[in-house]
């Protein structure tokens, strides 16, 4: 199993709360990774693309990508559209972690090239151990190109 510390994860949600618990969970997790928040699609890509206030940022493209689809500005649907037009960013999973339920949402990111898709629990327990699995997945046990 490979681990990669190095690098950051991209976390694209607009929602404070489940950033918090995101955030909180995934350092619960003790992965040593650098957590970097968008807080909408735009800034999404300004991170991705170092612009705006990432402009200065030297490090990595992310291990990995949570990214929520219901957002201001962009959508996480048209953000992982824009990813994925892009060849620079091809080898970098992208998961969607959403409250949305609606097949149409979960058909549309994968046709569009999601690597996972995952609904976000209610409970707040629950929530959290959802995304240490999803980081220790994406993080420990999954093996990337680089």
């Amino acid at each position: 199993m490979t681990n990669h510390p190095h690098k950051n994860i991209l976390l694209v949600d607009d929602d404070h709360n489940d950033v918090t618990l995101m955030i909180n969970a995934l350092r619960e997790a003790h992965f040593g990774n650098e957590i970097i928040v968008a807080e909408d699609g735009e800034e999404a890509l300004d991170f991705l693309y170092k612009k705006g206030k990432f402009a200065d940022y030297q490090g990595d493209y992310p291990v990995f990508i949570l990214l929520d689809i219901k957002m201001p500005l962009l959508n996480g649907i048209e953000v992982l559209k824009l990813i994925r037009k892009d060849r620079s960013f091809d080898k970098i999973p992208v998961i969607m972690m959403t409250s949305s339920r609606d097949t149409r949402d979960l058909e549309e990111c994968y046709d569009n090239g999601a690597n996972s898709f995952v609904v976000k629990p209610v409970n707040i327990s629950d929530f959290i151990n959802v995304v240490k699995k999803v980081g220790q997945y994406w993080i420990v046990v999954n093996e990337i190109s680089t």
